[in-house]
């Protein structure tokens, strides 16, 4: 991995670690597509996991007076069955796979609220929340837009949003780092990245929660749902083109 690859990937933890301390989403799906770009999908989700397991963690510690901690351990409960089952097969997504769902997973944050009426607050639905999520997050990387429909919805403040959401999603980020991590230290060649970026990324995403924190007290409730909604749908078909792309038959 070149010098300007790895000026390229610390500077995208710090961007969407702060994306991500601001609107509790985004950020995570930023820097999936991201990695994803310039190493294999294996080494890209353990390093994604990695790095937002940092990032999510520090988020949470930041705002943790505001954690809404039933919900947490309920959705503890529902992600660790869905670990157990993953730990039966095994799986690697592929980038075509990644980018797909990445473009896809946006969609979900227009659905009409009488579709689906979710709350993270009811025990049922924080469970079910936890098995699915960090299903997704083992083979999408990504589970944000998905837990959004748990999330946004509820009566929680945007303090408590970004907290509880940040805490439940370490175990998508842990379940990553579980399954993949060998990644990171088996692989080699161009596209591999040194283990040393994955410790050099940890203080850059913290320090990219700790800017968002800052942010965040300047926002309304209001302004932050509408822009989580509109950028998240703006990186869904960034994402999309280059799913596109990936499948178009490529110049002998």
């Amino acid at each position: 991995m070149g010098a300007l690859t790895v000026v390229y990937v610390l500077a995208a933890v710090l961007v969407t670690a702060g994306i991500s301390g601001t609107l509790g989403m985004a950020g995570g799906l930023i820097l999936m597509g991201a990695l994803a770009f310039v190493m294999p999908a294996a080494a890209a989700l353990a390093l994604h996991g990695l790095v937002q397991l940092g990032s999510n963690g520090w988020r949470a510690l930041i705002h943790r007076r505001h954690i809404r901690w039933p919900v947490v351990g309920v959705y503890a409960v529902g992600a660790l069955l869905a670990m157990g089952l993953f730990s039966l097969v095994a799986f690697t997504p592929s980038k075509l796979a990644i980018y797909l769902a990445l473009g896809l997973l946006p969609v979900l944050v227009w659905l009409p609220e009488r579709w689906l009426n979710l709350d993270a607050s009811r025990p049922p639905q924080a469970f079910a929340a936890g098995v699915a999520s960090t299903a997704l997050s083992l083979t999408a990387g990504v589970s944000g837009p998905f837990n959004d429909l748990f999330f946004v919805r509820t009566p929680m403040t945007r303090h408590e949003v970004v907290s509880t959401k940040a805490c439940v999603q370490v175990f998508g980020h842990l379940a990553k780092v579980v399954f993949y991590g060998a990644a990171l230290v088996k692989l080699s060649g161009p596209g591999a990245p040194p283990l040393w970026l994955a410790v050099a990324a940890l203080p850059l995403s913290m320090l990219g929660a700790m800017l968002g924190a800052l942010v965040l007290e300047k926002m309304s409730d209001a302004g932050f749902r509408t822009l989580r909604r509109w950028l998240v749908t703006a990186v869904g078909l960034v994402y999309l083109a280059q799913a596109v792309s990936l499948m178009l038959p490529r110049s002998p």
